[in-house]
């Protein structure tokens, strides 16, 4: 985990890896909300690469996505490409959180392999010290296809938290 207060030259390679990371994710390179609240986690290889970062900082509300219902589907390919392609929406009744998951991002080649489930489980248990926050204070950050069929299964529910990381607090 890296945080605000760490060296300049840590700061400086979460800064390179976000970078790498915001055009793989399709952002443009949007400053974070609050740099000075953010916590940085990095999953590194065992042939010391980084292969997953995790950002995370401070918020205060969420908006719970709308499940739509889905048609009849044969297949869970077909479920997945369906989800991929559908528009979704989200409520603007805002909700208390505490967390909200600017990034969150995998290597290609190690997707798959329960990387970002741990990444979140640490993040869940060293974001407040001494609290493990459950997964209904935790808000996504306008998640890509893949990101929301992550955060689906992730928490059990299509209907989870997400927060907008450019605007903050101040989106309705």
């Amino acid at each position: 985990m890296v945080l605000p207060e760490d060296p300049k030259y840590a700061l400086k390679k979460v800064d390179e890896i976000r970078e790498m990371v915001d055009n793989d994710l399709g952002f443009q390179q949007a400053p974070l909300m609050c740099y000075s609240r953010t916590k940085t986690l990095l999953f590194i290889s065992n042939d010391k690469k980084v292969v997953g970062c995790l950002i995370a900082e401070h918020i205060q509300w969420g908006y719970r996505v709308i499940e739509e219902k889905l048609p009849a589907i044969r297949s869970e390919e077909e479920k997945v490409r369906f989800e991929r392609q559908k528009a979704w929406c989200c409520s603007t009744l805002p909700e208390p959180a505490i967390c909200g998951i600017s990034r969150i991002w995998v290597f290609s080649m190690m997707r798959r392999k329960k990387i970002a489930s741990r990444m979140i489980e640490c993040l869940r248990s060293n974001f407040i010290y001494g609290s493990y926050l459950s997964k209904e204070e935790i808000a996504f950050s306008d998640p890509t296809p893949d990101g929301k069929l992550f955060a689906t299964q992730y928490c059990g529910t299509g209907q989870f938290l997400v927060y907008n990381f450019i605007n903050g607090q101040n989106s309705t």
